[in-house]
């Protein structure tokens, strides 16, 4: 099993068309094959950071969601609203940025 941890800024004033442009994805994502949980939080203090936190069976099962369609319509669509973003995975005990 592996973590991915995704840290997104986004444009102030943005969170509702992100929150609008990530749904399908989410709801794609969780009927993945190898996907175990996929949640999205956003800051309780800063209204232009959100958290990403997935669980993947396997190395293999992350690699074939980031080729999804509702994953590529996503970054489409949510493209514009972000501002920055750090992506770590995490598997046995290694940890690697993306």
């Amino acid at each position: 099993m592996l973590y991915l941890i995704a840290e997104l800024t986004i444009k102030p004033g943005s969170l509702d068309a992100v929150r609008a442009a990530v749904a399908p994805c989410i709801e794609a994502t969780r009927k993945e094959p190898g996907c175990i949980s996929y949640e999205l939080f956003s800051s309780i203090e800063d209204e232009t950071r959100l958290v990403f936190v997935e669980r993947w069976k396997s190395r293999a099962d992350l690699d074939l969601h980031f080729e999804t369609p509702h994953l590529v319509a996503w970054r489409d669509a949510g493209g514009k609203y972000i501002s920055g973003r750090k992506i770590e995975v995490i598997e046995n005990g290694t940890v690697t940025v993306l």
